[in-house]
């Protein structure tokens, strides 16, 4: 075991122990990592003792002895396991292309509670893959609910230093189309289409000396993967991580959070609570987590996190708590450079409550836009994410405020105006890629999406 208290080379010796040179070259040799741009290489952060060899045979038949994902991966909760037969061999996760960007179908092996509202859903490849994405980014699941095409996103909750499966967790919203399908229709052996990741809100993009982590409900599960990130790979990252709760029995990933802040002595982690049971329930089971009684404000903050003017926050929860924290750093005049925060939109628009333009408000001041072999007209006040959405056309939006670039599209005649260009490169602008959240025209406009 390294120093960091976690090693794959060691958890998955027993699987490498066995290889040949002796194989048909017909066969598929293992591909490595391609490095993300900026300088950054996960092929380096995440390096495995198979490079292009292939595995034995004999390996694809059982597991070695001593072998378990499950230990090697392991998660909280009472879970359903994917079945014997269906479970994926481990010589071919070790031979696994890694999967960056892009369209992947996955199995779902594991799904279980983390309270009485969120579920968490362990996911492999149904052809075996490595995961490798940006601690934070999320991964938009592509679904067919009561016969109709539906997209929704979700952070992964899982760490890129354990790519062999990705975990992610959702809240159930009262009301909520996707997140109630995904929980109750979602099981294991199921499979499910995804594409992705995306996302600019990530610690690899947003480099810091020292992290503040601050999460409400839900928005803990970025936070969850930065920290196993932080953890497993650079010992003695300096993490302080603030979880606003009502109770602790709404604490999401509390007993992995308990024991990542038990291992990791450079990871401070806090509760605030609003039940003063809680708070007390929270302090008996745990001597090492901070907890604190109400809603955060800054005389807490300070009290759980003194030398907070210093770090860099980053902060996901809901809108109205991600609001109040800002305001409040903002008036305890902390430089809001340091301020990252991500952002989900609730609900998109429906072809109901989205208006479009008829020949006659056309003529009168609106455009065209042309997508593929459909014409439609669209108001000069209306965005194009409406206009796609309106006709019922496939297009992915997460945020819907032009943060996380999700809907990227591209522009190939006519203007337009754009109030967000984040996530898109220099020369992804120069060749008329445009977020559609963010975006409005100005003349007759072509687009490919």
């Amino acid at each position: 075991m390294t120093a960091s208290g976690f090693s794959f080379s060691a958890a998955l010796a027993s699987a490498q122990t066995e290889k040949t040179s002796s194989l048909s070259t017909a066969d598929k040799s293992l591909k490595p990592a391609t490095p993300i741009a900026g300088g950054f290489s996960f092929s380096n952060a995440l390096a495995t003792a198979q490079t292009d060899k292939q595995l034995n045979a004999t390996l694809t038949t059982a597991k070695p002895a001593g072998f378990s994902m499950a230990g090697a991966l392991s998660s909280l909760g009472t879970k359903t396991n994917v079945s014997e037969a269906t479970s994926v061999n481990a010589a071919k996760l070790l031979a696994a292309d890694n999967w960056q960007r892009g369209e992947v179908i996955l199995r779902c092996v594991e799904k279980w509670h983390e309270t009485h509202d969120v579920v968490s859903f362990r996911f492999q490849g149904v052809e075996p893959v490595k995961f490798h994405y940006k601690p934070g980014q999320f991964i938009t699941f592509k679904l067919e609910i009561d016969g109709k095409p539906v997209y929704r996103s979700y952070t992964i909750a899982s760490s890129p230093s354990r790519p062999y499966s990705l975990i992610v967790t959702i809240k159930q919203i009262e009301g909520g189309l996707v997140s109630n399908y995904l929980a109750d229709q979602l099981n294991v052996n199921d499979e499910v289409t995804v594409v992705g990741p995306d996302g600019a809100f990530n610690i690899i993009d947003i480099q810091a000396d020292k992290y503040l982590f601050l999460s409400a409900g839900s928005g803990v599960t970025p936070m969850h993967s930065m920290s196993r990130w932080l953890c497993d790979t650079a010992v003695g990252s300096d993490i302080a991580f603030v979880h606003s709760a009502r109770s602790a029995d709404d604490i999401i990933f509390a007993e992995t959070m308990a024991t990542m802040a038990a291992r990791c002595d450079s990871l401070s982690l806090s509760y605030v609570l609003e039940d003063i049971t809680a708070k007390q329930k929270v302090i008996d089971s745990n001597r090492n987590i901070q907890c604190a009684l109400g809603r955060l404000d800054i005389s807490k903050l300070a009290n759980l996190v003194p030398d907070y003017q210093s770090r860099t926050v980053f902060i996901c929860g809901p809108e109205p708590y991600m609001a109040a924290v800002k305001a409040m750093l903002q008036q305890a005049k902390f430089n809001m450079a340091n301020f990252y925060q991500e952002s989900f939109a609730s609900a998109p628009r429906t072809v109901a409550n989205t208006v479009l333009l008829s020949p006659i408000e056309h003529a009168a001041g609106g455009f065209m836009l042309k997508i593929a072999d459909k014409d439609f007209p669209l108001g000069s006040e209306q965005t194009l994410l409406e206009g796609i959405e309106a006709q019922g056309l496939p297009i992915i939006a997460a945020c819907r405020n032009g943060v996380c670039g999700a809907c990227k599209c591209q522009v190939t005649a006519g203007s337009v105006v754009t109030s967000s260009t984040a996530t898109l490169t220099t020369d992804e602008v120069a060749s008329g890629f445009v977020l559609a959240c963010s975006t409005k025209i100005t003349s007759d406009v072509n687009l490919t999406l």
